[in-house]
Parts: structure tokens; sequence; C-alpha cells
């Protein structure tokens, strides 16, 4: 089957799911402007929900052309170059058809690079990135009443591919408003998403067409026998190795030592004990010391309000005397009349003032 037979959708959503590892996609921007959907004669209500979506065309094209990898300076700027023509098309297309709002237009139409002011320029910033946390919510909003699940937003080729017209005409007849209403959204998002992307790509061709020119390449063979002409001998293995032995079995050196005079290690020692603060240094950190002296039971806990409400051992007998008709009730109620009686006793024996030998009043 040759790939104009082939249905737009069909073919947008096999282009989309290998974008990644796609560098262009010639035929789909061939077959969009071949098909003529689009027209500055006629307006936003006369496109039809199903050709809506190829809207996001030139923005896929620039997307995968600012992203391609590219190891030369030429080729980076082509890239940007061309995804710069896109994304500046894309623009054009949603203005023609008035698919931005005057309050979105107005905010992302400032470039916060070109902003002297710290202060100004980041409410900007943020004022753009409340917008599009908004215009993302929505989308997700939308897509939960299509019945559809969460995908990543930093995902655009997943997002447009979702809103592809369906096989059945049925299942799109029953969702067009929200499939409308969704790529709609979807495409303002993706204007504020382009005009960041043309403030970056602006920066960047800056920064490469002041960049120093390229060094020439060398042929890698002829810098090998230039290099074998002068080249510095290498120490042998058994020099750098500091791990082998000593010397050999005749006595030759096999790596470089130093010759230090008896106790050189003590010496070394009572070195590091010199140079250093003169105030012993802590052994332990703040928690692991208090954790130590709680063990020794140096700390006591309680106290405070919460002490004080606890009742105490003679008022939890008490209260526990009080729960009649239960066994434990009832042996808490003989410990209670056990503890009173010894308590009578003890007044008995010790009238009040009986100790009080030295100043009787």
């Amino acid at each position: 089957m040759s790939e104009t037979s082939i249905p737009l959708q069909t073919l947008y959503s096999r282009a989309l799911r290998t974008a990644s590892k796609a560098s262009v996609l010639p035929t789909i921007e061939d077959e969009t402007q071949a098909l003529h959907l689009f027209s500055t004669n006629e307006t936003l209500e006369e496109v039809s929900t199903r050709d809506l979506i190829y809207m996001t065309v030139p923005f896929i094209l620039a997307e995968l052309e600012s992203s391609a990898r590219a190891t030369q300076r030429d080729d980076r700027l082509a890239r940007l170059r061309k995804a710069q023509v896109h994304f500046k098309l894309f623009i054009s297309l949603l203005d023609d058809y008035h698919v931005l709002p005057e309050e979105e237009k107005k905010i992302y139409g400032q470039k916060s690079s070109g902003i002297a002011d710290p202060a100004k320029r980041r409410e900007v910033k943020i004022a753009q990135f409340k917008k599009e946390k908004e215009i993302k919510n929505k989308i997700s909003a939308l897509r939960a009443r299509r019945g559809q699940t969460d995908l990543d937003m930093s995902n655009t080729y997943n997002l447009v591919d979702s809103l592809l017209p369906a096989s059945t005409s049925s299942d799109e007849d029953n969702n067009e408003d929200v499939t409308r209403e969704t790529t709609l959204v979807l495409l303002r998002l993706q204007w504020a998403q382009t005009r960041s992307h043309l403030d970056s790509i602006g920066q960047e061709l800056e920064l490469l067409a002041n960049a120093p020119p390229e060094e020439p390449r060398v042929d890698e063979s002829r810098q090998h026998t230039a290099d074998d002409t002068w080249r510095i001998e290498s120490a042998p293995n058994s020099l750098t190795n500091q791990q082998g032995p000593l010397l050999d079995v005749s006595g030759r050196p096999l790596r470089p030592f130093t010759i230090l005079p008896a106790g050189a290690g003590e010496r070394a020692r009572m070195q590091g004990e010199v140079f250093r603060p003169d105030h012993r240094l802590p052994t332990m950190g703040i928690d692991e010391y208090l954790e130590e002296e709680r063990r020794r039971g140096n700390i006591i806990d309680g106290g405070g309000p919460q002490s004080a409400n606890v009742p105490t051992k003679k008022e939890q007998l008490a209260l526990d005397a009080e729960l009649d008709g239960t066994h434990g009730g009832e042996e808490r109620a003989e410990e209670k009349r056990l503890e009173d009686e010894r308590w009578a006793q003890y007044t008995d024996a010790n009238p009040r003032g009986a100790g009080n030998t030295m100043n009787r009043g």
C-alpha cells in the first residue's frame, strides 16, 4: 500500500508514535498541503473537528527539528532555522483563525528575556507559568470527560495522537463537542510553548553566531603518524605500581621510594598532634549525647501539664474500686479498704503535733 492511499489520520498517528526516532516528517507536511485543509478565507467555526487537529503539524515539525541531535554547529544552525520557520508558521496559522484569546496573547506576547527589570521579568514568568498550568489542568479535565486516562503533559506527541479522529464515526459523533474543545485548548497550550521556544531559539542562534570558529578536523591516521615521530617514553608499570615489591631479586628498585629516619611513624604522629586545635573536639553530636544521658538515667521524664492530668496512685485506686460487679473492682475495693485502715492506724498511733518537741504551740 502506497503512502498516498493511507488515510491522513493513520499516517499522522504512525508518524507521531515514531516521532522520538524521526528527524523530519515530510510526508505529513506534503499531505496536509496537498489536501488544502486550511484557508485564510474561512473562519474557525467553518473548520471541521476532524481537520482541526492537523493545525498542530507545524508545531510537531518544529519540535522535531529543534530536538534533533546535531554535532556540528552548521547542522545545528540549520535545524534551528527550520524549527523557527515552522514555529512562526504555526503562530501565523493560529492568529489567522483567532484561536487565542486576547488575554493569553497579552500574557505570552511579552519576551521575558527583553525585560531589564528583574522584578518585572519575574512577574511575567510567573504569570506565564500560571496560565500554562491552568491550560494543562483544563486539558486533563476534558480528557476525563472523554473517559481517557491521564497523559504526561510534556509528551506532545501522545497528546496529539489521542485527539486524532476515531476510526468509527459513532465514537466521534458522541464526543465531538468535547474533542473540539480539547483540541482548541491544546492549540492554546502549544501556542504558549511556541512563544517560549522562539525566545530560546533566538538566544541560541545569537550564541552560535558569536561562537568562535570550529577547529578543522585532522585525519586521525595522519595524526597518529606524527605523534609516533615525537613522543616521550612512558614509565613502566613497575614504577607506577605502588603495591608491588620494592626491589627485585638483583636489588634493583622496582618503584620510587623515600628513605626515612628511624621512628618516622612516631614523628608523624607527634606532628599531627601539634597542628590541631588546642581544645578538645566533640566526639558525638547533641542527639547522641542526650540519648546516652537518657540511657544512663540522668534525664527525668514527665512533669508539666500532661503529668498534672494523670491521676495519682491513690486516686487511681479509688477509681478502680468503683468498678462494682467485677472481680478486679472487688480486689481494688479490698486494697482501698486495707489502705484506709493502715492510714487510720497510723494516725491513731501518731496524733497530729506529736513530733513537735521544739516549738509546741
